[in-house]
């Protein structure tokens, strides 16, 4: 279930930041939108960490179980990847 809260929390900033944030704050401006998405991962981590900081709580990524921190990394990077290469693309975003 821990993991399931996670997975939403991670999913749904991302979603509301890639669809609807982004496209305002940053347009297709890489330097803006790295600025954006060092904000929205700082409040993912935090409400993830202010959470689990310091608990022995044990999560499963299939093939091994991690603590909090690699969790939430792995998944953001699961899902903020091809999240990133289409808002690159519709974009126009030049690095």
């Amino acid at each position: 279930m821990a993991e399931l809260s996670i997975i939403a929390l991670v999913a749904g900033v991302l979603a509301l930041c890639y669809l609807s944030v982004y496209p305002k704050l940053a347009g297709s401006n890489f330097n803006r939108l790295s600025m954006c998405d060092i904000v929205a991962s700082t409040v993912v981590f935090c409400l993830v960490g202010s959470k689990y900081w310091g608990s022995d709580f044990q999560f499963d990524l299939l093939l091994f179980h991690t603590n909090w921190f690699w969790f939430t990394l792995v998944v953001y990077g699961f899902f903020e990847v091809p999240l990133g290469l289409w808002y690159f693309k519709k974009h126009g975003v030049k690095i």
